[in-house]
């Protein structure tokens, strides 16, 4: 959904298609993206890191997996020609700390690229509502995950933070991310449809933890709020969106 959303590219940079540099994919999940990058990029040598060992085996040739926590100190004893980085809204305890490490971590003349969200839901036309089974979720959810000390939308904060850490030359760019296939723009439609699926797929996996283990909630209490969410997001009229 992200590669659609910024046309169909793996990243922004402008990074050399014989890019032969060491390449870094921090929170790397499935290793899709990895994957990708290291078959557009054969002459790179790409590392891929997540705390949860759910990557493939058969990988590209240039490619490897590593469990670690980004959050740790880092031991790799080179720099990196490129590192990447997304979805990591809710994960991260200590985002300045992240982004001087991994400052630190990119050699002279190199590049970073932190593809991440801005999670406070939003219409144009006011159709998103308080009163709507989506904004309670919502913004409960989002307080829960900063009352557990992780930030929901880091986005925002990342072009300032990555000034802060010494970046020279640090660019931002705002993407909308709408929920459904209500927009009338082609590329945005399908955007949306893309979004609706992966937060119907993830809705109650991401609900669940925060809401029953931190607020107490009732797993049926939340089951019966999810039933409306998922009403309320698939429903037309209402024009719900997010930003990366």
């Amino acid at each position: 959904m992200l590669k659609i959303c910024l046309g169909n590219k793996l990243y922004l940079a402008p990074i050399d298609k014989k890019l032969k540099g060491r390449v870094l994919d921090l929170g790397t999940g499935t290793g899709i993206w990895a994957i990708e990058f290291a078959d557009e990029h054969p002459d790179a040598d790409i590392l891929g890191t997540d705390l949860s060992p759910t990557q493939p085996s058969w990988v590209p040739p240039n490619l490897r997996f590593e469990i670690d926590d980004c959050e740790a100190p880092w031991t790799w004893p080179q720099p990196f020609s490129f590192i990447h980085t997304r979805y990591m809204a809710a994960a991260i305890a200590d985002w300045p700390k992240l982004v001087s490490q991994v400052f630190a971590g990119t050699e002279p003349g190199g590049w970073a690229e932190f593809q991440d969200f801005d999670l406070r839901y939003y219409s144009e036309d006011g159709s998103f509502k308080d009163e709507l089974s989506v904004s309670k979720w919502a913004s409960t959810l989002l307080q829960a995950s900063r009352d557990f000390g992780r930030d929901p939308s880091p986005g925002i904060r990342l072009e300032q933070m990555m000034k802060e850490s010494g970046f020279d030359g640090v660019v931002a760019q705002k993407f909308r991310l709408p929920i459904g296939p209500w927009p009338k723009d082609k590329h945005l439609k399908t955007v949306g449809s893309w979004n609706l699926v992966q937060i119907e797929e993830g809705l109650e996996a991401f609900t669940l933890r925060l809401f029953t283990q931190m607020l107490k909630w009732d797993t049926k209490e939340v089951q019966v709020l999810l039933a409306d969410v998922r009403k309320n997001l698939r429903d037309p009229k209402i024009h719900v969106q997010y930003d990366l």
